[in-house]
């Protein structure tokens, strides 16, 4: 199989046995080697948790205020409008 000569890495992990035990029994009912188990579950896990930290969930409330200050931002601070300012100015004298 071309995707078992993709694998050239090995993990150890050490696991009390009572999780052993319930890995075995998981990959018995799929029909995997405990190998194939762990692998596939810990880059399902992987690809959860990098996708929830990269999409944005927001509540219909969130969503119309976040749309709402996209469609009619507020004025900007006056802090904001000095960072600008400074900003325009620092890289005028730099060119």
């Amino acid at each position: 199989m071309p995707e078992e000569q993709n694998r050239t890495m090995r993990l150890e992990a050490r696991i009390a046995p009572d999780v052993l035990a319930a890995v075995k029994r998981a990959a018995e009912i799929q029909g995997r080697s405990v190998s194939d188990f762990v692998v596939a579950a810990a880059q399902e896990a992987a690809h959860r948790t990098i996708a929830d930290t990269q999409i944005v969930r927001l509540s219909l409330e969130d969503q119309r205020a976040f749309a709402d200050a996209i469609i009619n931002p507020p004025p900007p601070p006056p802090g904001l409008k000095q960072a600008a300012k400074a900003y325009r100015t620092l890289i005028k004298e730099s060119r």
